[in-house]
């Protein structure tokens, strides 16, 4: 599929139009798993754009913005030929979404073939923005939740841990990131595990962890699978053993939280949003979320989506409406503003977003299970690229 596009593209771009909408619109493709194991991350992605624009308008630096949102399943396949599709007959100016790593890295060539930005609004593996110079992330690197969480299972006396995590970028990551922290201040990661991305049965790996004997579980799962992986985690009393579950907030996801029941009580995790954040940046934006989707509580899937649109158009207010795909990446590096998850920056650098990390333990407030924040590391880089940086 993706040799077909090939002369497409190079002509577009031979003739300047790859990705050029009409003078008067901005055009972004918003690609999705709205159906599929991934389905909740597509309809929280798609509800937060939407929100976005009820609330900001459709219109900025004089251009009429018109959202296309389109379905990929979760299959690259499919998301590679939708980008396609969008970037040479739709003729998007931007790019967006992208539910998980193997779907960000299949438009990668596209982004950069048509000169286009991808903005990554959930996808979290370290590498992707450096496949493309048009990429610029909105969501989360796993390095970046998951040091602070190795740092504070050792500080609070965690020695030894298993490592389990889902089978693909994201996992090897925090896998990976949570191994070398956790052996720099002195724990010991005596088994690491890794799960099937596809139909997970997490029974016999958390049996391994349960006859490991750790101190601890660090556990990461993508969005979407928490509940499966927390109500097998139940079953098998670990916590029962005295085996303490730390994680990333994907384990955690506020759109689940509160189907998990009890068996979540006291789980401490390392993430960048909680629908509990206490500012009122957030409880405006969780109000008018839950009043636009039925009730619905926005998670950390949400906030990507919600500052992705918030990215694109501080981009054209900085271009004055110029929706050129190299202008508009050029715009975006460095900007900042006051998210609902708290301050961040896109790094001019690499194109990643800058941000707070939260220490939280899951507690029930008002009869519902949330994310309550306790600690806080003030803007976080991404750890792989920063290790890097000359």
């Amino acid at each position: 599929m993706f040799r077909s596009l090939v002369p497409a593209l190079a002509g577009l771009a031979a003739l300047g139009l790859a990705g050029a909408a009409s003078a008067q619109d901005v055009k972004i493709g918003l690609i999705l798993p709205m159906t599929g194991p991934s389905s909740t991350t597509g309809i929280q992605q798609q509800a937060a754009a939407k929100l976005f624009m009820q609330l900001n308008g459709s219109t900025v630096a004089g251009k009429k913005v018109e959202l296309i949102v389109k379905d990929d399943t979760g299959n690259a396949d499919i998301t590679k030929r939708l980008a396609q599709e969008l970037v040479v007959n739709d003729k998007v100016n931007v790019l967006m979404g992208f539910g998980l790593t193997p779907l960000a890295l299949a438009v990668a060539p596209i982004a950069t073939q048509a000169k286009v930005p991808q903005v990554v609004t959930a996808a979290a593996t370290a590498i992707i923005t450096e496949q493309s110079p048009y990429i610029a992330r909105t969501s989360f690197t796993l390095p970046q939740a998951t040091v602070p969480m190795a740092e504070w299972a050792f500080k609070n006396g965690i020695k030894s841990v298993v490592t389990l995590v889902t089978d693909y970028g994201p996992g090897i990551d925090a896998e990976k990131a949570f191994a070398e922290r956790f052996a720099k201040d002195g724990g010991k990661v005596i088994e690491s595990l890794r799960t099937p991305l596809r139909a997970p049965d997490f029974a016999p790996f958390l049996q391994r962890v349960k006859d490991a004997k750790p101190d601890a579980v660090f556990v990461f799962v993508p969005s979407g699978f928490g509940a499966t992986f927390m109500k097998q985690f139940a079953e098998r009393e670990l916590d029962k053993a005295g085996i303490k579950l730390i994680a990333t907030g994907d384990v955690t996801d506020d759109d689940q939280l509160n189907a998990m029941g009890d068996a979540a009580l006291g789980v401490i995790n390392t993430h960048h949003y909680s629908a509990a954040h206490n500012s009122p940046e957030n409880k405006a934006f969780v109000d008018a979320f839950k009043k636009a989707n039925n009730g619905m509580r926005p998670n950390f899937m949400a906030v990507g989506a919600y500052d992705g649109m918030q990215l694109v158009y501080k981009a054209l207010e900085k271009t004055k409406g110029n929706a050129d795909g190299t202008a508009l990446i050029d715009a975006m590096k460095g900007l900042s503003w006051t998210s609902v998850r708290g301050p961040v920056t896109i790094d001019p650098q690499t194109r990643d977003i800058i941000q707070d990390i939260y220490i939280r333990k899951v507690e029930k407030v008002d009869g519902e299970l949330y994310n309550v924040e306790f600690a806080k590391i003030e803007q976080v880089k991404d750890p792989v690229k920063a290790a890097k940086a000359p």
